[in-house]
């Protein structure tokens, strides 16, 4: 009897730990625990879902190879504390995913402390690269995007609109960039961002600000307000979340904007017809079709680790969004010069400046 009792207890408590571990804040996209031959695929982000850009792109391409590719996928919601990435990010690779997938230059360090110390696991870092010098990183494709390029073609819009007769433009050749921290890879939007502007006319000026935070929308707006009171007639948006101000500021001044990561028009044109009315287009980063590229490609075999791979127009990695908003407020012959731009950076004839 005592010993029946004591295994009753036991089992008792196994049963505990195993309904308590990992019990950190899912996303949208969790499913039940994967058969024996599913892969299991975990999606953290140092964020949260409902950006509209980053991370809800990062999310759609996961959920998609979840759907297409019968994997199982849980997406997690980390927040904005720093603090909580490292425990959180550890768990993880202490428990049965076979992929762990994360992004942005933030939690570049933690993964090259973990990565070696769970050799048995596979990482996807997106638009950041690990330190490969480092040693113990075969188990870690890194993805980057040329956004150098991509904000080009969004520069030559902005060029050819800032320089235009278009309702909302102002007599001054001025755009704006708003950034979300002063990095490189905000810095590489900025870059291409200006010299596409320039190629147009070497005359237009880009007035830079950075809100400082990528969670931020209120500054984001402040600083949108002051670009356009100072005869900004379009802007862009470099800063994720907090640049969802940038869209609420072009709605108020009635000028038009340029969206990041997503499609942003297409996000607004039901829920908030007035603001997304104003926003012309957005450069794509493509992180979702990148990481469902990925995902497929490990399943096919054909995914090399231990490698960055730097993913441009060629590649799908990023593009100018082309909606029904787009095709009314853009002349054809602006959309041509867009895509001859386009096809001359694929041919290496343009040679788009970067950050890096």
């Amino acid at each position: 009897m005592r010993k029946s009792r004591v295994l009753l207890i036991g089992l008792s408590m196994v049963l505990l730990i195993a309904l308590a571990t990992p019990l950190m804040a899912a996303g949208k996209g969790e499913v039940p625990a994967k058969t024996t031959d599913q892969l299991k695929v975990v999606l953290y982000m140092n964020g949260n879902l409902g950006d509209k850009s980053f991370f809800d792109s990062a999310n759609s391409g996961v959920l998609q190879a979840q759907k297409e590719l019968g994997i199982s996928v849980r997406s997690i919601e980390g927040g904005y504390d720093p603090a909580n990435w490292a425990p959180d990010l550890e768990q993880l690779c202490q428990g049965d995913w076979d992929i762990i997938i994360v992004g942005t230059w933030q939690l570049q360090e933690i993964i090259q402390d973990l990565a070696p110390q769970y050799p048995n696991k596979k990482f996807f870092v997106y638009d950041t690269a690990v330190d490969y010098s480092l040693g113990g990183l075969d188990n870690v494709y890194s993805i980057l995007y040329k956004q150098n390029e991509g904000s080009y073609l969004t520069g030559v819009l902005a060029g050819l609109i800032t320089t235009s007769s278009l309702p909302y433009t102002t007599p001054q050749k001025k755009i704006g960039f708003i950034g979300g921290m002063d990095i490189p890879v905000i810095n590489d939007f900025m870059v291409g961002f200006r010299q596409g502007a320039k190629s147009v006319d070497p005359q237009i000026e880009t007035l830079v600000a950075y809100v400082g935070d990528f969670n931020d929308p209120a500054k984001a707006k402040e600083l949108s307000l002051a670009m356009f009171d100072q005869g900004v007639d379009i802007a862009f948006n470099g800063a994720a979340q907090a640049g969802l101000g940038l869209l609420d500021a072009g709605a108020i001044k009635q000028r038009y904007t340029i969206g990041v990561d997503s499609d942003q028009y297409l996000l607004y044109k039901d829920s908030n017809p007035e603001r997304a009315k104003f926003i012309v287009s957005s450069m794509l980063k493509n992180v979702g079709a990148s990481l469902y590229r990925a995902l497929e490609m490990h399943l096919a075999g054909t995914l090399v680790y231990g490698e960055v791979e730097n993913l441009g127009i060629q590649e799908n990695g990023v593009g100018l969004a082309d909606n029904e908003n787009f095709r009314a407020i853009v002349p054809q012959d602006f959309i041509d010069r867009i895509k001859e731009a386009e096809q001359k950076i694929q041919s290496g004839e343009i040679t788009v400046e970067t950050a890096f």
